[in-house]
This record gives C-alpha cells, structure tokens and sequence, in this order.
C-alpha cells in the first residue's frame, strides 16, 4: 500500500503545492515518487519523530498539507503527545501515516509491531481513522481525505500486490464494505488482513459453510449504519484484526452492538497476549498469535459449531 500512497501523494501534489511529505528518515525505495517529483517539498527530519509532527503542526498553521511518514510505532506512539495537542486539539490538517500496521515488520522485534495504533488513534474525538485493505483502496481513501479539514491517520500495509477480491478499490469515508455476501456468519475486517480472511472465506465456502466479509476502512468516523445492517442479519459475527483485541476493530463492533441492541454474538480474533520476545516472520508471527489464515478458518468453524449447537 506504501507504494500506491507514494505515487498517488506525487500526484496530487502536481495540482497543489500545499502538499509536502516528511519522513522520520525511512522510506527509502518506496518514497521516490514523491522526493524526485517534488525535492522542494520532501523533508528528512531524521528519527527525531516528535519534532517531525512538530514541525508538521507548524507548516500545517502556516497553510500546507503535511504528510508525517514513518513505521506505525514510531508514527504513533513516540510523538502521540505532540498529535493530540497540535494537530488534534488546533484541528489542523496534519496526516500521520503509519507503515507496517500489526507484525509486517516481524524480524525487527517488538518495538516494531504496530499492534495499539488504530486503539489510541480512534478514542480522540477529531481525528480521522483510516485503515485500507490494500492498494487500491489506498488510493481511493487517499482522494476521498486528503484535503479535509482536521488531522487524518491512515494506517498502510507494506505490501502493494494482494488485493481483496471483491473490494474493487470502493472507499466511503463513515462507509463499510461488503465485499462477499453469505447467510451462516459475518467477517468484519480491517486493514491488510483483510486478503487473508477473503481467501479463508474461500475455502469455507468449499466446505459448505456461507460466510459474508465486510471490510472496515474507516475506523473514524466509524460506518455505524453498515454495521447494524449487516450484523442485524447473522447471529455471529468474527472480527479479525492484527491489533491488539481492546481498542481496535472488535472494540468498536461490541460498541456498535451493545448501543443498538443486536441480537448478534461478537467473536473478537485478534492479540490477547503482549508479544514474549521471541521474532520471525509476518506468518510466523500471525500463527503464533492465532491470526493465521489456519487459525481464522478454525475460529470460523468453532464459532459456527457452537451456533448450531
């Protein structure tokens, strides 16, 4: 998704030189785009991320568009102080983007997992909460937001080539996606992991066993009237996210169903445990943490079991 976020930023900044990009000194061979089309507006700070959201806020005041690039952690952990009382609380156009969301950076260790982002992203009131799916909805989103008021997080994946079927790009900002429809359980996602639950659909499906999958996008403003509908009409509902399981996606799904009085039960699948140190790939990581393809279509089975018992 970072490189169709790159070329698409490059793009419009052709038409508006508001437009600038700063990076907390990453983003090489996926930034290029931007930095050879536009150098004038393309700014290293260095790992110095706290001062690279403050010198957004500033630019951001003086009437540019800043976009803050860096891994989800550091975009979002380290300078959060500065985001809450620069960009969120002068409701500046400030768009923190952060890379890597859940274990993408898997070999660099625990430091590296973005796995509380969209939790401590989406509780304060103001700020724009977007988590595309894969590339193509990357670009829609991005047109959709990036010359709103007020400050925009989007979270992107690293990896540009899957694409969800079904999705074909669609983006609504306060919308959500049913990119498959079914009648014996509900997926709802969001972010990258989105690919993967569409292909455990897939062989559910060969089993027998209908699921529908609709796809979260924006986190906030959250797609609340989606989400009533669709989860108005299955008595189980998955939510699979690779985040931490308090404060993300199935956060916000129990909300939306304890406030609107469904009649659904909610199966979170996400992170219940702090990650113990011990590193490895993205897929090692998603089975150790039970996030797996394997392991999503085994949560499906067990969920569905006990519904028709």
């Amino acid at each position: 998704m970072r490189g169709a976020f790159a070329r698409r930023l490059s793009e419009l900044a052709d038409n508006d030189r508001r437009i600038c990009l700063l990076t907390g000194d990453l983003g090489f061979m996926a930034l290029e785009p931007f930095s050879e089309r536009h150098p004038d507006r393309f700014f290293n700070m260095g790992a110095a991320e706290q001062n690279m959201v403050g010198v957004a806020t500033g630019l951001a005041e003086a009437g540019f568009i800043p976009f803050v690039y860096s891994i989800v952690t550091f975009a979002t952990l380290r300078p959060y102080e500065f985001i809450r009382n620069g960009a969120i609380l002068n409701h500046l156009p400030v768009r923190i983007v952060g890379v890597g969301g859940g274990f993408e950076y898997g070999h660099n260790g625990a430091t590296h997992y973005g796995l509380e982002d969209v939790g401590i992203m989406r509780i304060q009131p103001g700020m724009t909460v977007i988590a595309p799916a894969d590339s193509r909805q990357t670009e829609t989103a991005l047109n959709a937001t990036w010359d709103m008021e007020g400050p925009v997080y989007y979270r992107l994946g690293k990896n540009d080539k899957p694409i969800v079927p079904g999705l074909e790009g669609d983006f609504d900002l306060g919308r959500a996606q049913l990119v498959k429809d079914g009648k014996d359980l509900l997926f709802i996602t969001m972010g990258a992991i989105s690919y993967d639950v569409a292909h455990a659909v897939e062989t559910l499906e060969k089993e027998g066993l209908s699921c529908a999958h609709l796809v979260v996008a924006s986190i906030n403003p959250a797609p609340i009237s989606d989400l009533v509908a669709q989860m108005r009409r299955f008595r189980t509902v998955l939510t699979v996210e690779a985040h931490y399981v308090s404060g993300g996606l199935g956060s916000l799904v129990c909300e939306v169903a304890a406030e609107n009085n469904l009649d659904t039960r909610v199966i979170r699948n996400a992170l219940r445990l702090s990650p113990d140190g011990l590193t490895g790939s993205q897929d090692y990581l998603h089975d150790k943490y039970g996030i797996s393809n394997e392991k999503i279509i085994a949560k499906a089975r067990e969920a569905l079991a006990a519904t028709a018992g």
